[in-house]
């Protein structure tokens, strides 16, 4: 699987950890290993343009999720499709203070939104509740088996 990490905002991050949970999350859900997958950093003045220009919300947030080729979660026996996921674009310092709310490292809250977005390419969503729980479990499940086969707790 290719993931790529543009950091175009200079926030010190770990980038092989945000690659390392994305292609986790992609291989669970049985992605196809060629897919391509990009995710940018960006600082809060690019966010609030992408969440303005395509969500028509004002304010930066968190994370956004770009889908390319509208690829799906693999099924036994369904060989995955092949193509490109998308783009995922993160704003660490968003982020960081919703670390800091939540009483975990920034880094921790970064993964949680990398797979947050990983799964929302792959067509899950939170508008509705069965889709929220839905969506959120499968994300909780997710983040904490990555994090213990990386020996770190949530």
């Amino acid at each position: 699987m290719s993931v790529e990490v543009l950091n175009e905002c200079g926030y010190v991050v770990d980038e092989l950890e945000l690659v390392a949970c994305a292609r986790y999350v992609m291989e669970q859900l049985k992605v196809h290993p060629e897919a391509e997958l990009c995710i940018t950093l960006v600082d809060e003045a690019a966010m609030e343009t992408l969440h303005v220009q395509w969500m028509d919300l004002p304010g930066p947030t968190d994370v956004m999720s770009f889908p390319m080729d509208e690829l799906r979660p693999g099924r036994d026996g369904i060989p995955p499709e092949e193509g490109v996921l998308g783009d995922i674009v993160l704003c660490p310092s968003v982020a960081e203070r919703q670390a800091a709310e939540a009483g975990h490292a920034p880094i921790e809250e970064l993964l949680l939104l990398t797979t947050h977005g990983v799964l929302h390419l792959l067509g899950f969503d939170h508008g509705e509740p069965e889709e929220h729980r839905e969506m959120f479990e499968l994300q909780r499940q997710l983040l904490l088996t990555f994090l213990a086969g990386r020996g770190r707790s949530a």
